[in-house]
């Protein structure tokens, strides 16, 4: 028997230990309560995202920061690609990526257009309509079982949201907002089809084939008013790829354990982090429309999220 125990004496043994005894524990829960779990991280992720890519859009062409955000978000993923080997990022259907692609570039470039535009908390409140759009179409499209609570949480949360947005109707910034309304359908129908691709492809060939078909997509527009990054904006969109890849990452988990439905009215919860964020960052100090709506869309979500674990209990 050898005397020496490489695992044993690695520096980063008890942490595997901890991460794979982390993972075990996390694999018991219940598949509601994991994909709520998951969206939660999702939004955290996407909130950072939103944050650091509206500052770095406010220097470069929108559509030029389209690209760069998921054309660094697929350098971000090439490591891992090389380790595993082309061959396990292969999709099986590589049509149903273009297409999610083709989909999630029209939403991403009337988003990206609204995004220097409009406040982070309003932008942000706006995006709430998506859930709306998803659960329509996951109960038309995907045959998904649309219960009443999943109903009244997506009404209330939409409530909370127009109360934010209702005092910026006809304001200067009303057209962007219309513009940033217009990508929540398009939004919606992307997520269907990152579902439907769920129930063959993995998580990650997803997020990568995403990458990868909107870098293509984008890079076109993105040159017709390129303009040369500085390193420190290289380094934010480097930033802005992780932080959209894995939250795409955590957003696929969530599809795959639970209806796509279930899911939505957590999201509501991200208006509080995009105002804190828009607090720090911006100096965009929320309104009282934007706190009142808040407290609504938070304790929609509470709400549901309870009694979705109930319900899989």
């Amino acid at each position: 028997m050898s005397r020496r125990d490489p695992a044993s004496k690695s520096p980063r043994h008890p942490w595997a230990r901890r991460l794979a005894l982390t993972r075990h524990r996390a694999g018991r829960l219940d598949p509601c309560v994991q994909g709520l779990l998951w969206t939660l991280a999702a939004g955290l992720c996407f909130v950072q995202l939103n944050t650091l890519a509206r500052y770095l859009t406010s220097q470069l062409d929108p559509l030029q920061s389209q690209f760069l955000r998921y054309f660094c978000g697929l350098l971000v993923m090439l490591p891992l690609v090389f380790r595993a080997g082309l061959s396990a990022w292969r999709p099986r259907q590589i049509g149903g990526q273009f297409t999610r692609g083709v989909v999630h570039t029209v939403a991403l470039g009337l988003w990206f257009l609204a995004l220097p535009r409009i406040s982070l908390a309003e932008m942000t409140a706006i995006g709430f309509t998506t859930p709306i759009f998803i659960m329509l179409g996951a109960w038309l499209f995907l045959r998904e079982p649309m219960r009443w609570e999943r109903w009244l949480a997506a009404l209330l949360g939409f409530a909370g949201v127009l109360i934010v947005v209702g005092p910026a109707v006809g304001g200067q910034g009303s057209y962007w907002s219309l513009v940033m309304l217009a990508s929540s359908p398009v939004f919606a129908a992307s997520f269907l089809i990152t579902k439907a691709l769920t129930r063959y492809e993995k998580p990650g060939v997803i997020v990568l084939w995403q990458s990868l078909t909107v870098s293509l997509l984008s890079l076109p527009l993105a040159l017709l008013h390129w303009q040369a990054p500085t390193l420190a904006q290289w380094a934010g969109y480097l930033v802005c790829g992780g932080f959209g890849s894995l939250a795409h990452y955590c957003l696929t988990r969530a599809y795959g354990v639970v209806d796509i439905s279930a899911t939505q009215s957590l999201k509501f919860l991200d208006l509080v982090w995009a105002s804190l964020m828009g607090w720090l960052v911006f100096s965009e100090w929320p309104s009282q429309s934007a706190l009142a709506g808040g407290l609504i869309i938070s304790l929609a979500t509470v709400w549901i999220a309870r009694r979705e674990a109930r319900r899989g209990a």
